[in-house]
């Protein structure tokens, strides 16, 4: 990520917003069930992200200092876990990095912790091809899978899209169970989608992978 990619969206986290409306676009629109305010929206941590998940089994993303809880219905698992099926066929063998599930907490950036559906993550670009341990390891997925769900909004998704490839995300895809295609984005504004019969690639994060997005959606 840039220094000035990293100090605006850093200066985004810390805001301090003049309205209920501000704060509200700011974290997406998101429904209000979804809004944790245990602790109150603005003075959250990655530590309470950790004691939702350990005490309450809460999944929860840290946005701009508000707990915003993940949610995913039994479709959207069933799809995460087949494209994890599908990526791992191809990663492990290579060694190539590690794929996360559902529930892979990333600090991707200051105070900003998200949670993609799926994620890999290269083991090139660290040191000694280790990635770094721990329950929210300050990392981004080189490539970020989000299955979208009904509760997601249009401007919540465009707030993740942002902050992925601020952090240095080089390919994210948004897969929607609904109309049964993938959305693939290779920065914010620049993206394909892709229809059953079309074939979902690794671009130049996962050289070779190549599988129909059918496949993706064979749940029947």
């Amino acid at each position: 990520m840039t220094q000035a990619a990293e100090h605006a969206v850093s200066a985004e986290s810390k805001a301090r917003f003049r309205t209920a409306v501000e704060w509200w676009d700011a974290l997406g629109n998101v429904p209000f069930g979804r809004i944790v305010f245990d602790p109150p929206p603005g003075t959250a941590t990655e530590a309470d992200v950790l004691r939702l998940n350990d005490k309450e089994d809460r999944l929860c993303e840290l946005v701009n200092g508000t707990l915003v809880e993940k949610t995913m219905g039994y479709d959207e698992s069933v799809i995460a876990a087949r494209i994890i099926y599908l990526l791992s066929a191809f990663v492990v063998p290579k060694r190539l990095g590690q794929i996360s599930a559902p529930d892979g907490m990333m600090q991707i950036l200051e105070h900003q912790v998200r949670i993609p559906d799926v994620a890999f993550v290269a083991l090139d670009r660290f040191p000694n091809r280790r990635i770094p341990k721990g329950p929210i390891p300050a990392i981004w997925p080189d490539l970020a899978v989000e299955v979208l769900s009904e509760s997601n909004t249009r401007r919540e998704m465009q707030i993740k899209l942002t902050e992925y490839f601020a952090a240095g995300t080089r390919l994210v895809w948004y897969v929607d169970p609904k109309t049964r295609t993938v959305e693939v984005y290779t920065s914010p504004e620049r993206m394909r989608r892709l229809g059953m019969d079309a074939t979902l690639d690794g671009g130049e994060v996962l050289l070779g992978f190549g599988v129909q997005v059918a496949e993706i959606f064979d749940i029947d």
